[in-house]
Parts: structure tokens; sequence; C-alpha cells
């Protein structure tokens, strides 16, 4: 792998973005929890009850991505493709945002789901790069921004706008990695052809 060329590389993150299409099983699972934590947040228990019941309702991603990615068909793993780790490491990258997480949960409630808003947004940016598309970085930032701008904004009562924007820019964010995913393979097929 040390002697990689530029555009062997660049085939392998195409190649991973098609067999994983672009990681939809992942966004459109996390539109979905968003989607239940903005419910949450529109509920009357205190802010701090809402941020555990947010933790909680974070635990069923990963199951949820399984069966988003049975139903459509994706790749997980690619032992062909050695670039294939990385989104692994990329995904594991966050969980060191979690103590400045636990620290907004105990210290400052209010602001619990502003701030997993942002770590999820944030998250998102290396995976422009490693699935090669732009789509991600564009999502990082609206979301990461939006989140924070939500938080100046928004009384403690309407904090559930933030994760509900959050699910909206995810199920964008699905539906144009999705297109992005099939135009790259259509590309891969008339160039082989």
């Amino acid at each position: 792998m040390a002697n990689i060329n530029t555009e062997t590389l660049d085939n392998l993150r195409v190649s991973l973005s098609i067999k994983a299409k672009n990681g939809i099983d992942f966004t459109s699972a996390a539109a979905i929890i968003w989607l239940l934590i903005a419910v949450i947040w529109k509920m009357g228990f205190s802010d701090y009850d809402k941020s555990v019941l947010t933790f909680v309702v974070g635990g069923f991603m990963l199951p949820l991505a399984l069966l988003f990615s049975k139903l459509i068909k994706t790749v997980w793993t690619d032992k062909e493709n050695p670039l294939q780790p990385l989104g692994l490491w990329l995904n594991f990258a966050q969980l060191f945002y979690f103590p400045f997480l636990i620290f907004t949960l105990v210290k400052f409630p209010t602001y619990f789901v502003m701030t997993y808003a942002i770590i999820t947004g944030a998250h998102f940016f290396p995976y422009a790069w490693f699935y090669k598309t732009p789509l991600f970085a564009i999502a990082a930032g609206i979301i990461s921004v939006g989140a924070m701008l939500g938080g100046f904004i928004l009384e403690s009562e309407m904090m559930f706008l933030i994760p509900l924007s959050v699910s909206t820019a995810l199920i964008l964010l699905s539906i144009l990695l999705y297109v992005d995913s099939n135009a790259k393979s259509r590309k891969l097929k008339s160039e082989a052809s």
C-alpha cells in the first residue's frame, strides 16, 4: 500500500463508494434515530432526562443500520479493498468526542442535543474523502453550523427543532448519496464496456 498511485487510490475509493452505496445504510438509520430524538425532545421530560433518553435511542443505530444494509444490499466489509478498515476507524473517531458530550449532559443538559448534533455532523466530514463525494463535507457543515445556530436562538422547549432538522438533512443526504453511488456505478460500467 506504500507505493500506491493516485489513480489506484481513487479507484479504491470509488469501489467502496459503489459497494457500500456511500454508507446510506448508516445515514438512513441515523435519519430515523434523529427523528426519534426529535420526538423525545418534544416531550415534557426534564432536559437531563431527554438527554439520557437520547443516548438510549442512539444505541439502536448499529442494529438499524444493519437492517438497512440487508434491505438495500450494501457491503460492510470488502476484504479485497485495503481502504475498507479506514471506514470503521473514522466511525470510531467520534467516540473520542463523547467526554465533551457527557460534560454537556451533566453541566448543560439543555444544550446536549445541540452538542450531539454537532458531533454527528462533524464526524461526516472525512467521509467526503473516503467515499470520494463532497456531499459528506457539505452535510457536515450544514448540520454542525445549523445545530450551533439553533443552540443560540432556540429556547429550551424548542430544542426539538435541532434533531428534526438533523433528521431532515440526513434524509436529503441519503437520497443524494444514493444518486451519487448509482452515477459512479453507471460510469464504471460504461468505462468497462
